[in-house]
């Protein structure tokens, strides 16, 4: 017997709002008793600018979650936590390996709740922390948005999670869409399932546009130097200071240092969701395809392994993460479309899926290169230039990132916030997308093979119009003259 396919509501996912609350996050808790809370948020900018966070944050006490009630009050106790905690080890010269208990204790309880870890995830930053400035307008639009907590109160923070907030809401279609075309499939309904793939890549489309609008409102300069720091984890940041972790106080005085993953992308349940319904297969970076196992799947989904991406499902709200593994047991489309190769409708639709998902990751590649990339560059050659106590002072992931060499000899990885070099694992994630096309000439034209073999730092130096020019080429990114070690933003 098949298993049932998941019902949206039962994981408190709507069909409009996806992912999204369907209940607009609060922009602040009911309960006055909170209000040490909020005042901190509402001042936080400030009290980053004038080093005294840490000193409020010490002096606070330790207060009960027993006052939070409904699920909203919980998501929004989270926020504020975790941009209080994320601020209180990165917002000084030096981050901060030890969060005081009037934080961790109930920082730990919420995350426990909600089945997020105690760090500022994608959840913190963007599902749980927007508002629409008009409600009669729908929020998948972005001039209809705004942010509840930045750490620097610029546009440019406001603006990068926001992005993500309009892909979030312009996508949460597509779930009930895709779940219909898998019921479409059992049945047999092949121009249900056309119909649903054709409007899925007409919405993939969209969510590319969005995606470029990046560079309308987040200049790459303060991403790169102002706001990317405070969104990184504690995992695989040595170099940025934290060699062991942080330890989260929590009154047992047997505390040890945990290790978390900063915001990420990644971390999107909806992009996960479009893998998984269209039977991508997402590998641990580095390694290759298994022509032999896959004869064995027939068409279906291979078993999950541990890499990146199954990693940043333990970020997801846990009711989201089990609506991704039980969409996994029933995703059919790509084994139904491939024993009705014949059905030319149907191949096209499905290929014409995997290219505008394929298109969203190249552009993804393109932000990378022109938000880390050059700017990790720039700021080497930058630091080449000034004193060695000029680039010591401040220490963090921007500032670590400056250095272009290891203990070895050899050019360094650049971290992204998650902790991890993400330019191979962006380009993989790009090339797995095109292999299970139906359509041979649509398999040969998204497995094309973009990158070159470049020699020096050819596009260093250069004056950033030229650059943009070639990164406006979809593909374009393979061709850079970067490491394939280095990593690259923490979104998408």
């Amino acid at each position: 017997m098949l298993p049932s396919i998941p019902v949206l509501g039962d994981y408190g996912i709507s069909p409009e709002y996806g992912f999204l609350p369907a209940e607009l996050p609060l922009a602040r808790l009911p309960d006055p008793y909170y209000n040490k809370w909020e005042a901190i948020v509402a001042n936080l900018q400030g009290l980053i600018l004038s080093r005294r966070l840490r000193g409020v944050i010490e002096r606070l006490p330790v207060l009960s979650t027993a006052g939070l009630e409904h699920d909203s009050e919980w998501r929004r106790a989270y926020s504020l936590l975790c941009f209080m905690a994320h601020g209180y080890i990165w917002g000084g010269d030096s981050p901060e390996e030890r969060l005081p208990a009037s934080i961790s204790i109930p920082l730990l309880h919420i995350s426990a709740y909600l089945e997020v870890p105690p760090v500022a995830t994608y959840a913190a930053v963007c599902l749980w922390n927007f508002k629409p400035l008009f409600a009669d307008e729908h929020v998948d639009n972005l001039e209809n948005l705004a942010t509840l907590t930045t750490f620097t109160g610029s546009i440019d923070e406001s603006w990068f999670y926001l992005v993500s907030v309009a892909i979030e809401a312009r996508g949460a279609p597509i779930l009930p869409l895709m779940l219909t075309a898998i019921q479409a499939a059992r049945v047999n309904d092949s121009r249900t399932v056309t119909a649903c793939l054709r409007a899925f890549a007409e919405r993939l489309d969209d969510l590319g546009t969005l995606l470029q609008r990046m560079r309308e409102g987040c200049d790459p300069y303060v991403f790169y130097n102002r706001i990317r720091p405070f969104l990184a984890g504690s995992k695989n940041m040595e170099e940025a200071g934290l060699p062991n972790g942080v330890l989260y106080e929590d009154g047992t005085g047997t505390e040890t240092y945990r290790q978390y993953s900063g915001g990420s992308n990644a971390q999107s349940s909806i992009i996960q969701f479009f893998d998984i319904v269209l039977g991508i297969e997402h590998r641990p970076t580095g390694e290759k395809k298994d022509v032999s196992s896959e004869r064995e799947l027939e068409g279906r989904a291979p078993p999950p392994k541990h890499n990146f991406l199954l990693e940043m499902r333990k970020y997801m709200p846990g009711p989201h993460r089990r609506f991704l593994e039980d969409v996994a047991t029933v995703a059919n489309i790509r084994d139904y479309v491939e024993t009705h190769s014949n059905d030319k409708e149907l191949t096209v639709a499905y290929d014409a899926c995997l290219a505008m998902l394929q298109a969203f990751r190249d552009k993804h590649i393109n932000i990378v290169t022109q938000y880390i990339i050059i700017k990790s560059r720039e700021s080497r050659s930058l630091s080449r230039s000034k004193s060695p106590e000029a680039t010591r002072r401040k220490v963090n992931i921007a500032t670590s990132s400056k250095q272009g060499k290891n203990e070895t000899g050899g050019k360094k990885n650049l971290k992204g916030t998650g902790g991890t070099a993400l330019i191979p694992f962006l380009k993989q994630a790009r090339a797995e997308t095109g292999e299970p096309a139906i359509d041979s000439w649509a398999k040969r034209v998204m497995n094309r093979d973009f990158s070159t073999q470049g020699r020096g730092d050819f596009f260093l130096g250069k004056p950033e119009a030229q650059a943009d020019e070639g990164l406006e080429r979809c593909g374009m990114a393979g061709t850079w003259a970067t490491d394939d070690n280095v990593g690259g933003i923490c979104h998408y």
